[in-house]
């Protein structure tokens, strides 16, 4: 029996050398974590705020591939955590409501939710044309009205102060579905006779339309605001300071929820607690990219309406933020 040439041993070795590293290669590629993070339209916070998270996460966590999404927000947000096509999403207070199976999500409620951190306060922007005439919510009556993309929390909301103020959403108002960049280009265009806009302050579409100073604010009375608040227990009754924005000189009386950075109970906890801790760790590249993410403090946490992921409670206990 001959034996084999050194040159074919040679070629031998070589081609198991290179499955070697192909298997390798393969081996690390599916040992890469993807996650998917649900944000908002390109024109709010969540958007540029979740991409600057998926950096954050890219680089200081080992063989992380996250990606910023751009979706028509909470609601949908949350209907990407529930198929398994994101990990983790912004969110509005519409979360308390798809987590005990109220509102839109009567009867089907989301148990698969948790929360990863607190983020920062987002009240309703009630604006209208300068000069319009418009005082209370019942003049929108037969306008032509922004209320946010199509399934996102700024519809719900904008609707539910809608009905709440003795107007039907679908037959005395004109709802527009517009996310906040087409709303402040329907504006200047005068497409629309109003707008309610649910918006982290300085949030840029608002920002646009004080800017070129094309609105006013509306003040939504004290009465509503309790019934807004009776039947949304996580909204809060807010004001807007004073010249927060161009042309805005007195307070704006209004309501607004706390957001948080939400997550599918699937998440593994260890991979959840290097996420909370890494986000409050590179906080200052955050508020880089939107100032309001300087609201972004552990002490908030109890303003969460649902449980937290363990891996989250395991960094808020480490750090004294809760008990």
């Amino acid at each position: 029996m001959k034996c084999a040439s050194g040159k074919g041993t040679g070629k031998i070795i070589t081609l198991l050398a290179a499955v070697l590293v192909l298997g390798l290669f393969i081996s690390s590629a599916f040992a890469a974590t993807f996650l998917n993070i649900g944000t908002g339209t390109t024109g709010g916070t969540y958007y540029p705020v979740g991409a600057s998270m998926a950096k954050i996460w890219n680089s200081k966590i080992k063989d992380m591939k996250a990606n910023a999404q751009s979706t028509g927000g909470t609601a949908q947000n949350i209907q990407l955590i529930g198929k398994g096509e994101a990990e983790v999403g912004f969110a509005d207070g519409l979360y308390y409501y798809a987590y005990i199976g109220k509102g839109a999500f009567e009867g089907n409620p989301q148990k698969e939710l948790r929360a990863l951190l607190p983020l920062y306060p987002e009240p309703i922007h009630f604006l209208v044309p300068k000069g319009s005439g418009v005082k209370t919510v019942a003049d929108l009556k037969g306008k032509r009205v922004s209320t946010g993309a199509v399934g996102s929390g700024t519809e719900m909301t904008a609707k539910t102060l809608l009905r709440l103020a003795g107007l039907d959403p679908d037959k005395d108002v004109r709802c527009e579905p517009l996310g906040l960049s087409d709303t402040a280009s329907a504006m200047a265009d005068k497409h629309i006779d109003a707008a309610l806009t649910v918006g982290a302050l300085g949030i840029a579409g608002v920002v646009e339309m004080c800017t070129l100073g094309i609105v006013e604010f509306i003040d939504l009375p004290d009465d509503l605001v309790k019934k807004v608040t009776e039947e949304m227990p996580y909204m809060n009754p807010f004001t807007v300071p004073a010249d927060f924005y161009k042309g805005q000189t007195k307070p704006v009386k209004t309501f607004g929820s706390w957001n948080v950075l939400i997550a599918t109970e699937k998440l593994p906890d260890d991979l959840a607690y290097r996420m909370t801790k890494s986000l409050f760790e590179n906080k200052k590249d955050l508020t880089v990219v939107s100032k309001t993410m300087e609201n972004m403090d552990a002490k908030n946490v109890g303003n969460i309406k649902i449980p937290l992921h363990p891996g989250a409670e395991k960094y808020f206990r480490e750090i004294g933020a809760i008990k």
